[in-house]
């Protein structure tokens, strides 16, 4: 009879929340409506090179077109994309005026695929190859906030295919990539070079490296295909973009930060400072990654210390490069005691970072070198729990499980030894 009750409740328990679920599916519908749409633009290359005929024994032009087809009809419904090509339009030999040969085939926004193919299907090679102007025009293409709010937020990429160098120097794409980065604005261009040559690799990686992309040789048709449906599809999982903030050059003048994932530029030489607000009893933890997307000298370093508003360090981290990664990164952490007084306040904690990176002969050096800051005020740890015990913490737990293991294992082997020596023995 109990059983019997306990399973009519049970059922009517689950009844009742398959109920809540149908009647209210309001709450999980909200949150996708209000993540903003990620956005996409496909910047081609159709300038003359493209006539070569050197991939699978097309055309580079019919390797992009199928392409571009192909990823069309599986681009996610949620992805706003857009195309916009360079070269595609000015047959003359002005080189001013082929500088400016951009534009707009396919507006960034919901996606009919019959038109953008229609759209793509009437390029034809034809003149320069202006990349720094068509990464500028495409920036702006994404950055456009419109009446939804779209634009000032969510995923934000440029998809850049080309087959040669820039021939509108000196507008140097690889510094109009790292002005592009330097707004803030999270907008990350990936690189494809079609059978490209050592110069024109080095130049389309400088320009993914400057915004967090990825480059890409290819070589063939299928990968061409792949690689782009790749980035387009991952324009669509959801990411952390980080807020644009402005160091100071003290800490009276810093900005006052909260929990989250920002973004900077720090001159070489210069000190960032940053405020943090940390109650009684919460702990701050803080991250700086520091890349060099330009070349620098060897041997480099960063530091991050966490100081008073009277100027007494209270923690610092620091690590060093020797020029074999472009990223180096370290970290803090500040638990701050309970208070026995009720109207305790916040304690202001400056944060400083100072990068010692210094920049290779000839190279620019602004803007400044992209910096992460990363700020998360959690409560802090307890008196008992989570107070590190001879080095292991909660580590001792896992290692009495297995002390206990290894005994209790010990024991069984034992005994079906001594079984296994006395059946032996009696036959």
């Amino acid at each position: 009879m109990i059983r019997r009750q306990r399973l009519a409740a049970g059922v009517c328990a689950l009844l009742a929340a398959l109920a809540a679920g149908i009647a209210f599916p309001g709450g999980a519908v909200a949150d996708e409506t209000a993540r903003p749409a990620p956005k996409v633009e496909l910047v081609l290359d159709v300038s003359g090179s493209m006539r070569t005929r050197d991939i699978d024994g097309g055309s580079r032009m019919a390797a992009a077109k199928q392409a571009f087809n192909e990823v069309l009809d599986a681009t996610p419904e949620e992805v706003q994309l857009g195309i916009r090509t360079l070269g595609a339009n000015y047959r003359g030999n002005d080189r001013k005026t082929g500088c400016k040969d951009t534009a707009q085939l396919y507006p960034v926004g919901p996606l009919d695929r019959t038109e953008a193919k229609t759209a793509v299907a009437t390029l034809a090679p034809t003149g320069w190859t202006p990349i720094g102007p068509a990464l500028q025009k495409a920036a702006a293409d994404l950055d456009v906030t419109g009446a939804d709010g779209v634009g000032a937020g969510g995923t934000r990429r440029i998809v850049l295919i080309s087959d040669g160098e820039d021939t509108c120097q000196p507008l140097d794409p690889c510094e109009v990539a790292r002005e592009i980065a330097a707004k803030g604005i999270g907008l990350t261009i990936d690189t494809l070079g079609l059978v490209p040559d050592a110069k024109t690799r080095e130049q389309l990686s400088c320009i993914a490296d400057a915004t967090g992309g990825t480059y890409t040789d290819v070589r063939h048709k299928e990968e061409l295909s792949d690689r782009v449906g790749q980035l387009v599809d991952r324009a669509a999982d959801p990411v952390v973009t980080p807020v644009a903030t402005e160091g100071a050059t003290e800490c009276a003048k810093a900005p006052s930060l909260k929990s989250g994932l920002y973004t900077d530029r720090a001159e070489f030489g210069q000190q960032r400072w940053y405020k943090v607000d940390v109650d009684p009893g919460k702990e701050l933890r803080a991250s700086v990654s520091v890349a060099d997307d330009r070349a620098v000298a060897p041997n480099y370093g960063v530091l991050l210390r966490a100081v008073t508003l009277h100027g007494r360090e209270i923690v610092r981290g620091e690590a060093a490069g020797n020029g074999r990664t472009d990223v180096i990164s370290t970290g803090l952490r500040y638990p701050r005691p309970e208070s026995d007084d009720d109207n305790a306040t916040a304690e202001t904690v400056c944060l400083q970072v100072t990068s010692s990176f210094s920049a290779a002969a000839g190279v620019k050096t602004t803007p400044g070198l992209p910096l992460e800051l990363t700020v998360d005020v959690v409560d802090g740890p307890s008196k008992a729990s989570d107070v590190a015990a001879f080095g292991l913490g909660r580590g001792w737990w896992l290692l009495g499980a297995l002390v206990l293991t290894g005994f209790v294992a010990g024991l069984l082997w034992g005994w079906l030894s001594r079984w296994r020596v006395a059946v032996w023995r009696t036959n």
